[in-house]
């Protein structure tokens, strides 16, 4: 028992010493967590990249549409002649012809045989008409001595009457054979350029008969299809850039927007008048497919750079640069464009510092290095696509 009461105090000790070494070991671990390790390697940014912020900007607004060209008027020319044989053709397609200018000429022999016929016949018939005058004025003189009963007097006047209706058929005759004579010569009843060309030397034609077709005063327009629902947005006179299929591009005005609707296609034609053809070597040719632009003004918007949006499974994103370094990747909306601009409809601050060069190779939540930030660039004096153009497929 002596012994067990001499151990006591010594099992204490030792007690006391095991407590006092684990709270050492666990105040220098928890010094050990709290101090950094000075050679843990830090970690790596994933990419250097620059940086910029969204810009204000004034973008145009835009109305795409697409069309044909168009003549603006069509003038057929035909003879108005009949039976006689075409001698010479002084046209072809694409000459650009005069109001009155000679096209075609028909032979005008037996025209002129006709009219040398009337001719006389206007002769014979005043000669008559002549006769008859004299022997009334006669019989009007005795009348009133009694030699000629009224039933003569009245023959001798009808005779009068009777010979100059003959003169009078005899020169309209003679007007209508002249008339004839004219239309010998297929002249162009207003200025323009030839489209078409049906006449044929040494064919003899009849009235009506169609031998060309005028694009009248060169004038050329587009006809746009428009949907219903954007036909408010064009009154007339709206400022149109037309491109054609060659790429050539023509400023054009609307001119009228069609009174009716398809009711199959629920759009509308849209009439632009377009700068007149010069011939053979006009820019556009009617028959052209061509799409246009109307321009409807300006509006202001929030861009950034063409750089910082990446497209991924058919929606755009921009990766905005936080306060750790590190990127989030944003959804957003775009909408026009205007150089290397885009406009941004939806889900962005103005505020916001978006990574530049290098967005494509992110991900979200990666650890980059800013190098410098880019100035927003001028968004001015380029042309804008419409939204529908630049908008993401959803």
């Amino acid at each position: 028992m002596n012994n067990k009461l001499k151990m006591k105090p010594i099992a204490l000790v030792a007690l006391a010493v095991v407590v006092v070494a684990g709270g050492a070991f666990a105040l220098f671990s928890s010094r050990s967590a709290a101090a950094p390790d000075k050679n843990q390697t830090p970690p790596k940014p994933a990419l250097t990249v620059t940086t910029g912020q969204p810009s204000q900007a004034r973008l145009p607004i835009r109305l795409t549409a697409n069309g044909n060209i168009t003549a603006w008027q069509e003038a057929i020319i035909g003879s108005e002649s009949n039976g006689l044989r075409l001698t010479d053709v002084r046209v072809n397609v694409g000459d650009t012809v005069r109001a009155g200018q000679v096209l075609a000429i028909f032979a005008a022999e037996a025209v002129q045989a006709d009219v040398a016929q009337a001719r006389a016949s206007v002769m014979e018939a005043e000669a008559n008409a002549a006769d008859a005058a004299g022997n009334a004025a006669r019989a009007r003189t005795l009348q009133a001595t009694g030699a000629l009963s009224t039933q003569q007097i009245n023959q001798y006047q009808t005779t009068e009457q009777t010979a100059k209706a003959r003169v009078a058929a005899a020169r309209a005759t003679l007007s209508a054979q002249q008339l004839r004579l004219k239309q010998a010569q297929l002249v162009a009843p207003d200025s323009g350029i030839i489209s078409a060309r049906t006449a044929t030397v040494g064919a003899v034609v009849g009235a009506g008969t169609e031998m060309f077709r005028m694009i009248r005063q060169g004038r050329l327009e587009w006809r746009a299809e428009v949907t219903s629902t954007e036909l408010g947005r064009l009154p007339p006179g709206t400022a149109v850039l037309v491109t054609a299929s060659n790429g050539t591009q023509l400023k054009g005005r609307v001119r009228m927007v069609a009174p009716t609707v398809d009711p199959q296609s629920r759009s509308a034609l849209v009439y632009v008048d377009l700068p007149a053809a010069t011939g053979k070597i006009a820019p556009a040719k009617a028959g052209m497919f061509a799409k246009g632009e109307f321009d409807l003004g300006t509006s202001d918007a929030l861009t950034v750079a063409q750089q910082s949006v990446v497209v991924r499974d058919g929606f755009s994103y921009v990766f905005r640069l936080n306060t750790d370094s590190r990127v989030s990747q944003v959804k957003i909306q775009t909408g026009r464009r205007l150089g290397d601009r885009v406009e941004v409809l939806d889900g962005l601050r103005a505020d916001a510092l978006l990574v530049a060069s290098g967005a494509g190779f992110l991900n979200d939540g990666d650890l980059v290095k800013q190098v410098a930030s880019l100035a927003p660039a001028a968004a001015t004096g380029a042309p804008a696509v419409s939204a529908a153009a630049t908008a993401p497929a959803k």
